[in-house]
């Protein structure tokens, strides 16, 4: 793939609120440094970044604006000049002009990492995978928590997050390595 602006890095829900007890427990504790890698990487070469932040509206959520969960986390944080949406449901799509700014700036190809792979990334990569755009998916720069199914069974993390991957994985987008993003062109 040749390295060029047409290709964007979204980062979805990094804010303090995904440390909140109410998630339970989470796997892939790496995905934020991982994140934190891509961002430099973005930076060094100048290309887009996209900051995606939740702005819940339910009065229980650690991710509603006022609060201590809402701010992104220090190593993820944007910067000035840096772009940041706003969102209120699981889509970075829905509610946004999101898709509106990526089309202006003639951007095809998004590497999409966050926080929860099963929620708010799953249904941004899904939508993007169905509005046209490239989506590449960095397994280790995305993260899952324990998942308690309708029988009552609990789904560690970890299979949350490989389960989800195969699914994504081939449909809406490709999954690869954070490390061969970071190796070759973009």
């Amino acid at each position: 793939m040749p390295e060029d602006n047409a290709t964007a890095l979204l980062i979805i829900d990094v804010q303090n609120a995904i440390d909140a007890p109410v998630w339970g427990r989470r796997g892939q504790m790496s995905a934020e440094a991982n994140i934190a890698r891509l961002l430099s990487h973005w930076r060094e070469r100048n290309l887009p970044v996209f900051h995606i932040r939740h702005d819940s509206t339910s009065a229980n959520s650690p991710y509603r604006p006022g609060q201590a969960g809402n701010a992104f986390k220090a190593e993820v944080a944007p910067r000035a000049g840096e772009t940041v949406i706003a969102k209120r449901t699981n889509s970075a799509f829905i509610g946004t002009d999101l898709e509106e700014r990526l089309r202006q700036s003639g951007i095809s190809r998004l590497v999409i990492t966050g926080v929860l792979l099963e929620n708010s990334v799953g249904a941004t990569v899904r939508m993007a995978g169905n509005l046209g755009f490239e989506v590449l998916l960095p397994a280790e720069a995305v993260a899952s928590t324990d998942r308690t199914d309708r029988n009552g069974k609990t789904w560690p993390a970890e299979d949350v997050h490989a389960l989800a991957l195969s699914i994504l994985d081939g449909e809406y987008a490709t999954v690869v390595e954070t490390q061969d993003l970071l190796d070759g062109p973009v």
